[in-house]
């Protein structure tokens, strides 16, 4: 049985034409059909929509009464299959993107940068917030794709698929007068009796984790949360800091990065999460940061 809104088309077609017959020649339908139709509709309203004449028909006063109705809700289809046709070609929509901090230093501006020259009439809407807050987001279906960094021990929520983009290596930052602020890599066993600065004092909850659970126990000289603050202790000399690379491009000039050895601080994985069956729009923007993320890890430094 035809849908209200076909209805509504057969009515509008025999309103313009003044006949099922002519009406049928521009539908592409026969005239019973046409006629099936219109007496369908008039049974859904409870009302004769036309008057018969012996040549066509005319519209009766609740068919005249109907019109702009039916003219509304073809026009608001009309609009509705334009913004899914935008969807589907890209050529529209909305993205809800989320990331963790340091991820916004590097890659996902960069690959924001190439989306938005590829797909210029898909808004971005981003927020920013640990990676936890992020899978829970995804999770409950208020973003569409964000860039997190995953524990290594514990699945994702329910509803939520992990990409893997890349394994981030781990720095240290030393200000440009430290002794070792000329090595190209180094164990953490050589820095055993600086004064670190942290973001938490749970330093199981820091980039320190893995170390800790092997025993490693820093010595915590500030607890600040800020990247540009870290960095500005530690070229005030201060102490020194763990750096993921996708920070290294905020360090400051009188700060340099050491690369400590993966065995201390093993790489972390950085991942795209998105519902099992991600937009258009989330699965395009799942190729940029995929093609971002492999230029990033050919670069000598994120």
């Amino acid at each position: 049985m035809p849908t209200s809104h076909g209805l509504y088309e057969v009515f509008l077609a025999v309103a313009r034409a003044g006949s099922f017959t002519a009406a049928a020649r521009l539908l592409g339908y026969t005239q019973s059909a046409v006629s099936r139709q219109i007496q369908s509709l008039e049974d859904e309203v409870g009302a004769e929509l036309f008057e018969r004449l012996p040549r066509g028909v005319r519209l009766s006063e609740a068919g005249r009464v109907l019109v702009p109705h039916a003219e509304a809700v073809r026009d608001r289809l009309a609009a509705a299959r334009a913004e899914l046709e935008a969807l589907r070609s890209l050529d529209g929509g909305l993205l809800r993107l989320g990331s963790f901090s340091s991820a916004t230093a590097a890659l996902v501006p960069r690959a924001q940068a190439v989306f938005r020259e590829r797909h210029p009439r898909v808004a971005v809407s981003r927020t920013e917030g640990p990676s936890a807050k992020h899978l829970r987001l995804m999770a409950a279906g208020e973003e569409d794709l964000a860039v997190v960094s995953p524990p290594r021990d514990a699945p994702p929520p329910p509803g939520v698929t992990l990409h893997h983009l890349l394994d981030e290596p781990m720095l240290v930052a030393l200000g440009r007068g430290h002794p070792h602020a000329g090595r190209r890599a180094m164990r953490l066993a050589e820095l055993a009796d600086e004064e670190w600065i942290v973001s938490s004092e749970r330093l199981e909850d820091t980039l320190f984790r893995p170390a800790v659970a092997s025993g490693f126990r820093p010595r915590t000289a500030l607890l600040v949360h800020d990247w540009i603050a870290k960095f500005g202790a530690v070229a005030a000399g201060l102490g020194v800091t763990l750096v993921p690379a996708l920070a290294a491009a905020s360090v400051r000039p009188d700060v340099v990065l050491v690369t400590i050895h993966p065995e201390d601080v093993p790489y972390r994985p950085i991942c795209a999460a998105t519902p099992p069956v991600p937009t258009v729009a989330a699965t395009a923007f799942l190729a940029v940061l995929r093609e971002t993320a492999q230029e990033l890890t050919d670069s000598t430094l994120y």
